[in-house]
């Protein structure tokens, strides 16, 4: 019994949390939780490009938020391993009030009246899903892959937000923050190590960062009309 709680509390299970690839989205629509959002040609091969970088690590778990785009980068991972891709709803894109809207740089948006009672508090955030809420599903969604994966290594595939937010969780950083500043480029790798129960480490990777637009990028300015990458 204590030889078996020792070997526990020793194992070393490595949990990667990649964002998925670019979506096709001409319109630059805040697709968030709406279905019929699919990679663009560029997404599939920042996919592939993930998948290659990821082929030689010791994954047995592979699993994704339910929404397409999610799925779609999974697949790659999942072959390349020999696995199928698992469904986590706890992996979702946060919910948010300006769902199926435009909502940009320079669109008007903050000056429509209608948004203004969406916009009453950042701290919670008053337009979305609270970020307590996210920290708590995301944190089950890792503990389920680490156990599904114990001793070795899983990838959970997700969004831009909620990784960000445990991620700011588990690094004890307040959860609201300049959206700009968020370091989650399209199609990369958070990776959260576990000894035993506990994580011990947290890292960050951009595998297909040569890919992804200049202005998509992590801390990049936004340009007014380049924006495709909402709902993230």
């Amino acid at each position: 019994m204590m030889g078996d709680m020792t070997q526990s509390e020793n194992d070393i299970t490595v949990v990667h949390v990649m964002r998925h690839g670019e979506v096709e989205n001409p319109e630059g629509v805040l697709y968030g939780r709406l279905p019929g959002y699919h990679l663009s040609e560029l997404g599939r091969r920042m996919a592939d490009r993930v998948a290659e970088h990821l082929a030689e690590r010791d994954i047995t778990h592979v699993v994704a938020s339910p929404l397409e785009r999610a799925q779609e980068t999974a697949v790659p991972i999942g072959k390349a391993h020999g696995l199928d891709v698992a469904v986590d709803e706890r992996l979702i894109e946060a919910a948010n009030a300006f769902e199926g809207k435009t909502f940009g740089v320079g669109d008007g948006a903050l000056r429509r009246p209608a948004n203004w009672r969406h916009l009453t508090n950042p701290f919670r955030p008053s337009w979305g899903e609270p970020y307590i809420d996210q920290v708590v599903r995301m944190m089950g969604a890792l503990g389920a892959a680490r156990d599904a994966a114990r001793g070795h290594e899983a990838v959970c595939v997700s969004h831009q937000l909620p990784i960000w937010i445990v991620r700011s969780f588990a690094e004890r950083r307040r959860l609201w923050h300049d959206p700009r500043k968020r370091q989650c480029t399209l199609a990369s790798l958070t990776t959260f190590t576990y000894r035993g129960d506990k994580i011990v480490s947290i890292g960050y990777s951009e595998p297909a960062r040569d890919l992804v637009p200049a202005h998509l990028l992590a801390g990049a300015k936004p340009v007014k009309g380049a924006s495709k990458g909402f709902g993230a």
